[in-house]
């Protein structure tokens, strides 16, 4: 594989490899072993659809980004849908990354508590603000190159955090007689772990970059095969492996699960927490930069402190969601069902088929779309729903 087909493909597995990961044993608890099928299907339909999106950029060389397919498809409106469902999926991940880390850092140190005069934080609550203002100053950088370098250790990271899990188990004497069901399906938990499959393949909208960035594109598709493969391969190992030691009793992270004395869990821990921290300024930035672009005027020579106060107010704003929804897998199914399924399956789908016409689609093509199509609009439909009554339940 060439140096520059090889750089673009470990970029598009560290765009694959997330914090998806650690939901991957509780999306199986809730769905069964035969949602694993379901997993390989979500796989394959979302590399497809990360195909289409190349070929509609083939159609325009003056199409750079996922929005700009987007305004060639349906014009200021497919700009502004692709743009919208794009910027809310990352805010909510940003408070994914606010709620994980205050879970596990809650694991590793229970019991803290600071109180400052009439005000006390304690536990979660506490490090979830303790985190945001660790971050809040790398959103505030004009350049992040250097957090770029950094979150690349993402593909690493995931592997990492997957042997510390198996050395658990096989090695610190978890074992894996995890007691789970016997029902191979459960349809009740499906939208849920549907849901939080999505999610782990909310990588789309990096696409048209990488896509753009390579010399030989005739590779591309090669290339998005090699990601999702080893993706899944390691999502799918990891479920099994979470699953396997601790069956229904799984959490909705499975770092949560694992014995905190143990120096294998304390290594998939603060693996699980480096990720967030660094990615939280790239995932935030490109919000901060639209709400910047539209004030651009009105800012004047205060552009840059204006900067800072929109990109603090994004940053408190994450914090106020994670603590009044401090439920990491509801949130991320939910964003998974509402968010990616759009960003992932539909619009890509419907991208296409308005920029080339059905008339031009083979047979095969159309029955893939509309197979694509039809299962996207059950899990955004049935997912959202479920996710939303967990939350609401949750909250009462």
């Amino acid at each position: 594989m060439p140096v520059g087909t090889a750089r673009t493909c470990m970029n598009g597995l560290n765009a694959l490899s997330g914090v998806g990961l650690l939901t991957a044993p509780y999306a199986l608890s809730e769905g069964g072993w035969v949602s694993l099928a379901l997993l390989a299907a979500v796989a394959a339909a979302c590399w497809y659809t990360g195909i289409l999106l190349c070929r509609c950029m083939d159609a325009d060389d003056a199409i750079r980004t996922y929005p700009d397919i987007g305004e060639r498809a349906f014009g200021r409106t497919g700009r502004l849908l692709v743009s919208a469902f794009t910027y809310v999926e990352l805010y909510l991940v940003a408070t994914g990354f606010l709620i994980l880390e205050g879970d596990n850092l809650d694991k590793l140190f229970p019991g803290a508590r600071v109180t400052l005069g009439t005000v006390s934080l304690a536990g979660k609550r506490l490090f979830v603000v303790l985190v945001a203002l660790v971050v809040a100053p790398t959103t505030w950088l004009r350049s992040l190159g250097v957090l770029a370098y950094v979150s690349a250790t993402g593909v690493f990271a995931s592997v990492v955090i997957v042997l510390s899990v198996l050395w658990a188990a096989a090695v610190d004497g978890v074992g894996f007689s995890g007691r789970g069901t016997t029902t191979p399906l459960r349809i009740a938990g499906l939208p849920t772990a549907l849901g939080l499959y999505i999610f782990c393949y909310g990588g789309h909208p990096m696409f048209p970059t990488l896509y753009a960035s390579m010399k030989r594109k005739s590779q591309f598709p090669k290339m998005l095969v090699i990601c999702f493969l080893l993706c899944t391969l390691n999502y799918g190992a990891m479920a099994v492996l979470g699953y396997l030691m601790y069956g229904d009793g799984v959490l909705s992270q499975v770092t949560l699960n694992l014995p905190s004395a143990r120096l294998s869990s304390k290594v998939a821990i603060y693996t699980t927490l480096l990720n967030p921290v660094t990615k939280y300024a790239l995932v935030v930035t490109p919000i901060a930069a639209a709400v910047e672009e539209r004030i651009r005027g009105a800012a004047g020579k205060g552009a840059r402190a204006v900067s800072v106060a929109v990109r603090t107010l994004l940053v408190l704003s994450t914090v106020a969601v994670a603590l009044a929804l401090p439920f990491f897998a509801d949130l991320m199914a939910l964003v998974g069902s509402m968010l990616n399924v759009a960003v992932c399956m539909l619009l890509p789908c419907a991208c296409y088929v308005r920029i080339f016409g059905a008339p031009s689609m083979s047979s095969v093509e159309a029955v893939a779309i509309g197979g694509i199509l039809v299962l996207g609009s059950l899990v955004a439909v049935t997912g959202t729903y479920y996710s939303l009554m967990k939350i609401i339940h949750e909250l009462v």
